[in-house]
Order: structure tokens, then sequence, then C-alpha cells
């Protein structure tokens, strides 16, 4: 930008956004210090370089803007983990379904965990029955995403809104 700028020649566009042509830096700087405005570099690989005289401040509220707009239509996913233990009582599982629906509902994903502890390993079947409900039962709102598998002392499903 202006001074900074250390190149002996420049091509150079116009405010109004027409090629003015080649010119020499301090010359170009002069033409944008008469308009009130800036001489900010553009393309410094090409041959000669590519200047554009404009108004720096404005140029860069208006990239900040423009990054701000494009956060603002982004959405983030967040993954929520819920946590059970094989040997959980009915209405429990049902509390549960209903936190995994109000996830779903919210765009978030669901990780069911079921955890395993001493002998709880050797009823893996019953585990895998809870998961079977639990996609049974949010089929309206979300599909597998992982389908359940052990992770050590874990059996672990995620699912994802649809």
């Amino acid at each position: 930008m202006n001074h900074f700028i250390r190149v002996p020649q420049i091509r150079l566009i116009g405010s109004d956004g027409k090629m003015m042509g080649l010119f020499s830096t301090e010359g170009a700087i002069k033409i944008a210090r008469e308009e009130g405005l800036d001489l900010v570099e553009i393309d410094p690989n090409s041959n000669p370089p590519v200047c554009k005289i404009m108004d720096y401040g404005k140029f860069k509220y208006l990239q900040q803007k423009k990054q701000h707009e494009s956060k603002k239509h982004q959405t983030v996913i967040h993954i929520k983990e819920i946590k059970m233990r094989p040997n959980i009582d009915k209405h429990d599982v049902e509390v549960k379904v209903n936190h995994i629906k109000r996830f779903l509902g919210d765009k978030d994903k669901a990780k069911v965990i079921i955890q395993f502890r001493g002998r709880e390993m050797q009823h893996m079947e019953r585990a895998h029955e809870i998961m079977a409900k639990i996609i049974k039962d949010v089929e309206t709102l979300g599909v597998v995403e992982v389908p359940s598998k052990v992770e050590g002392r874990n059996l672990t499903m995620t699912l994802m809104p649809k």
C-alpha cells in the first residue's frame, strides 16, 4: 500500500475500475493522493505488479463485513453424548430417548454410549437390544451415522439428524 510498494513500475487501475496503463510508482501514488485515495497492490506476482487506486480503509471494512456475513450463514453441528449402563430401567431409557430426540431436533448429532463394568460385558445382547430400541424410537428424526461397535468397555453408536 502506498509507499510500501517497492517496484519502480506498476500497471495502474483507476478508482473507477478502468485500466490506466503503466506508471512509475511515485507517479501513481501522486495520482492517488490527488484523488484522496490510496494506492493498493492487488497482484504482486504479475510483471509488472498490478495496483489499484481505492479507499483502503473502506476496502478492509467491506472485506470484514463480507467475512462476518459468511460466518452468519454457516451451521455448526455439535456432538452430544448420552451415557447409560446395560442394566438401565425401561423408563430411564425413554428419558434418554427424549434427550436424543431433542438433540436431533436441534440439528445436533447424538453419540450413544453404553458403559460396561465388571461382569456386565457378558450381557452384550442386552446392550444391543437397548441400541435397537433407541434406533426404532428416533427413526422419524434421525438416522444412524456410525453403527454400534464395541470400543474397549463401551458400546457406541452415533446418530445424525435427517
